[in-house]
């Protein structure tokens, strides 16, 4: 299993009136953190698309626990479970400073050839980067 955190502070325009982080950033945080874990992974999104591979969502699901604020530091952990095969799953948590479970989620994202759109298998590059996170110990 690969569990990497990302921090993110919550901005003002992210909120509504009373402070409240709206619905619809928690898939941008679960982006902003997938981006950067897999980069803290050494399998930037950049080298992935230079090499003609592309990862569209296919699908995403977020429950809602407890509110995010405007100004709070938000920790949230990017979950890889198994390793890839023509998909690939994150799982999310999100809490606050206080390490309060705010929210949690995943994504499916599939692996496709850039120019064709057409899916395609988890490089193996990324496989043998991934594969030691997976071994279990003896």
């Amino acid at each position: 299993m690969l569990k990497i955190d990302t921090d993110i502070e919550v901005r003002y325009y992210e909120t509504d009136q009373m402070g409240v982080v709206h619905h619809s950033n928690y898939i941008r945080y679960f982006e902003t953190a997938r981006t950067l874990s897999m980069k803290k992974a050494g399998i930037p999104y950049d080298n992935m698309e230079n090499q003609g591979i592309v990862m569209p969502i296919v699908a995403v699901s977020c429950a809602y626990k407890r509110p995010a604020l405007f100004g709070d530091t938000i920790r949230v952990t990017t979950i890889l479970e198994k390793l890839p095969t023509v998909k690939i799953d994150f799982k999310y948590e999100v809490r606050n400073g206080e390490g309060v479970l705010l929210a949690t989620g995943s994504t499916v994202l599939a692996f496709a050839n850039k120019e064709t759109l057409r899916p395609m298998r988890a490089p193996q590059y990324l496989l043998d980067i991934l594969a030691p996170h997976f071994v279990l110990p003896c």
